[in-house]
């Protein structure tokens, strides 16, 4: 039995942080950053059967052509997708009145929809990416047992490449769910590595007052090549919804409209439209999925 301090449930029932029940959510679920975005997709559904939101935690569920389809928001950071991944678990994982595993467990499907800055020059902004492989250096998930799931050889390469300071956690890589990958890619997609960091400015290389620990990792990260793979982007959350994801059994896949390029310096001159085009696809896709 999981202990109340473990597994907290509100007065309602529903699962702490997120504020829902087993019955709130499908198996095919939107994660978004930010709340706002949450209505910029289901603007597009047929109807919508429920809503709620608690904190940053932003959920409604309804149809799109005939699919069952919950779209989140998980707010900023790898430490949100820890929170998000395993109340969404809890939800068809486990028996929440008994509070014991479910014996047949549910995989669900995760697509992460964000923005993001291309760190590779012919990457241009307005285009979008799909995520082969995680890469943390955010250390959050080093709190589980993550060598099952993870690519040894790639975190190996990585520090070795960069010279990581292991004062800050050994990075991870976490590959992509297969089954989305085939369902969502084209054309229209790259494809290749995804940074995730633990914050927005020094994690990322961002210098305002503060100097950083290792002042040109940006620049080794824009050369580091994994086989056919190098890092496309940088942003917060794609490493760890891969990881847990991977860990609890459940399909996972991030795609990114960028917006920004930090190899050139530019910034997309309607970042919104480019968001709306990455949304209009993915949902397409889910649909015939």
């Amino acid at each position: 039995m999981i202990q109340l301090s473990e597994l907290i449930l509100n007065p309602d029932g529903s699962v702490y942080h997120l504020n829902l029940k087993p019955e709130h959510i499908a198996h095919d679920i939107i994660f978004v950053g930010d709340q706002n975005r949450v209505e910029k997709i289901t603007q597009f559904f047929d109807s919508i059967e429920f809503s709620t939101q608690k904190r940053e935690f932003k959920t409604q569920t309804g149809i799109f052509k005939g699919k069952r389809i919950t779209v989140m928001s998980t707010g900023i950071g790898p430490d949100n997708i820890d929170i998000v991944i395993n109340e969404l678990d809890a939800l068809v994982n486990i028996d929440l009145e008994t509070r014991q595993p479910i014996e047949k467990l549910t995989s669900l499907n995760i697509i992460r929809i964000g923005t993001s800055g291309s760190l590779q020059a012919d990457i241009p902004v307005d285009s979008f990416v799909l995520s082969k492989f995680g890469l943390g250096l955010d250390n959050m998930l080093r709190s589980y047992l993550i060598d099952e799931v993870s690519n040894l050889e790639m975190e190996d390469a990585f520090v070795k490449h960069t010279n990581w300071d292991l004062r800050k956690g050994k990075p991870y890589v976490i590959a992509c769910s297969e089954k989305l990958e085939k369902i969502i890619e084209s054309d229209k997609m790259h494809k290749g590595i995804t940074a995730t960091a633990g914050g927005f400015y020094g994690p990322q290389g961002r210098v305002l007052r503060l100097n950083i620990q290792d002042e040109a990792l940006n620049s080794k990260m824009d050369n580091f090549k994994f086989g056919d793979n190098q890092i496309t982007n940088l942003e917060m959350e794609t490493a760890a919804i891969y990881g847990l994801s991977a860990l609890l059994g459940h399909n996972a896949l991030s795609l990114n409209a960028i917006i920004a390029n930090r190899a050139s310096g530019t910034f997309s001159e309607d970042p919104y439209k480019a968001v709306d085009e990455l949304i209009a696809y993915t949902l397409e896709k889910i649909a015939l999925g």
